[in-house]
């Protein structure tokens, strides 16, 4: 019988290229990892792996044992879903991952509905980043996760999830209300427009920093950074304060100060997707089937 645990380091390493990454991913280190797939080379007395130097590639019977597994990880979720079906309705613990910005719109309220709606459900939610939360799905630390992609970004979906889309979040422009796009009748602003003025933007290298820079390109230009940061709220504050642009989700431009005004960009393609992400075979259990009902009436 082959070690599911094995298994599952492979299946890891196909989607994630190194060993390096495999062992982040678990929380150990990569000689333990190194470890386990020449344990499970021997188990299956199949050369499963190349190395060439420091690089590790599957073979060919590798990718067949990686896509086997997938299917074997679905038929133990499948035979848990069986199981839990039994109940008469969904209880115990649901851990859902969910990045910052959905927690107090979303993740909050999603708790009070479904610990009100059945009672035996009680959900543990983890702070985590789309990346992140893919990783704790797939490690079986979280069974839910709310994440979301920017849509000019085009970024992949993470291999051994599937996902549903649950809302578009547009981008909005988030300016002082003395800038000259804050025009009175609200209508949408070109981007353009914002291109002599200093902005605030997240990190480029965060999914919202190579968003609104892919945006401006877009636009033919690069926007003068004045300030950086990561936190939403942070960057509402410095706008208040100094005047700069901000171009950030709907979502988070909510209770603004009354010196900003949000306002619509012309280019509605801008927005990013609000999904909900789940391991394939979770998505059949009872209480991800509660989660989704209740996520959809609030969005």
């Amino acid at each position: 019988m082959l070690d599911v645990r094995r298994l599952i380091l492979l299946r890891d390493l196909a989607a994630h290229g190194t060993v390096t990454a495999v062992a982040e991913l678990h929380g150990v280190t990569p000689s333990a990892v190194s470890q386990q797939l020449r344990l499970l080379e021997e188990e299956t007395r199949t050369r499963l792996l190349e190395r060439t130097g420091r690089a590790v590639h599957l073979t060919a019977a590798g990718h067949r044992l990686t896509s086997d597994t997938e299917k074997v990880l679905a038929a133990l979720e499948q035979a848990q879903n069986h199981l839990d079906s039994e109940a008469a309705e969904p209880a115990g613990p649901l851990h859902l991952a969910c990045f910052p910005s959905a927690i107090a719109p979303l993740a909050a309220p999603l708790t009070t509905a479904l610990e009100r709606t059945h009672p035996g459900l009680r959900v543990h939610i983890t702070e985590a980043e789309p990346e992140a939360a893919a990783r704790l799905l797939l490690q079986r630390h979280a069974d839910v996760a709310l994440i979301y992609r920017y849509t000019n970004l085009a970024t992949p979906p993470t291999p051994g999830l599937k996902t549903q889309v649950l809302h578009v979040d547009p981008l909005v422009a988030v300016l002082h209300r003395d800038h000259a796009a804050a025009r009175a009748d609200g209508s949408p602003v070109e981007l353009r427009e914002l291109a002599d003025s200093p902005w605030i933007t997240a990190p480029a290298h965060t999914a919202c920093g190579a968003a609104v820079l892919q945006a401006c390109r877009t636009a033919g230009f690069t926007p003068r950074i004045r300030h950086t940061c990561s936190d939403f709220a942070a960057m509402i504050a410095l706008a208040a304060n100094g005047g700069h642009p901000v171009l950030i989700p709907r979502m988070a431009a909510t209770h603004l100060p009354p010196a900003l005004t949000a306002r619509p960009v012309a280019d509605d393609r801008l927005a990013r997707t609000i999904e909900i992400a789940a391991r394939p075979g979770a998505t059949h259990e009872p209480t991800f089937a509660a989660c989704l009902a209740a996520l959809r009436t609030l969005t």
